[in-house]
């Protein structure tokens, strides 16, 4: 055994997609070289069949399919040549940046409301005036009263409220000089205390049984 040729994994060309194994990657690096482009296609799709292989249950997904083929052009490092059921797959393409999501930011003067709110009184002012347009801006009032307070505040001015609800419709929605006056603050608010409530007791209860032998 000649041990000065052996070949070591850190001298040996860097495997593109490793989980392929070395073995696929020489096969794709032979096939690259390959003349004549009947015999270059036939052995491209016994390469796929065997790629496909690995996971059977996939093999025949057609949107697997495609992820083979695409795999295939990147471990050639997109210089095979050879007919493709599916687009060509270059290189430009996959460095190509996706564009920026932009993220819903409807009012984020007041983000504490959600952007749900603001949907909600778009829906209203979409309604004709009436006792049921009425009703959804009370609904939508309390309910902005209570994100407001769960926004770590322990009360607020039903004028705030009407004041911020004012500005995100645009000046449709005006309930400055109504007489109409929201839920109490303490109403909103008593099922989040309760829940604080059971809360603490819980860990009371875990504090008081420390220590106590179980049988």
């Amino acid at each position: 055994m000649d041990i000065y040729n052996i070949e070591y994994n850190t001298e040996r060309e860097k495997l593109i997609i490793p989980e392929y194994g070395r073995h696929m990657q020489k096969m794709i690096n032979h096939t690259v070289t390959i003349e004549d482009r009947e015999e270059r296609n036939k052995v491209a799709k016994s390469i796929i069949a065997v790629m496909g292989n690995l996971q059977p249950h996939l093999r025949d997904v057609p949107e697997f399919q495609h992820k083979l083929w695409d795999q295939l052009f990147i471990m050639s490092d997109f210089k095979l040549d050879v007919d493709t059921p599916f687009p060509v797959l270059t290189k430009e393409k996959l460095q190509e940046r996706p564009e920026p999501l932009k993220y819903p930011q409807n009012f984020p003067k007041y983000r504490f409301y959600g952007n749900n709110i603001k949907r909600m009184i778009d829906v209203a002012n979409s309604w004709e005036d009436g006792d049921l347009k009425n009703a959804l801006t009370l609904t939508i009032a309390n309910h902005m009263k209570k994100c407001y307070l769960n926004w770590n505040k322990d009360t607020v001015e039903d004028s705030v409220i009407f004041n911020h609800l004012f500005e995100l419709s645009d000046g449709k929605i005006d309930l400055k000089g109504s007489n109409e006056d929201l839920t109490d603050s303490s109403n909103l608010m008593r099922g989040k205390k309760k829940k604080h409530n059971s809360n603490n007791s819980g860990k009371k209860n875990y504090r008081n049984n420390r220590g106590k032998k179980r049988y």
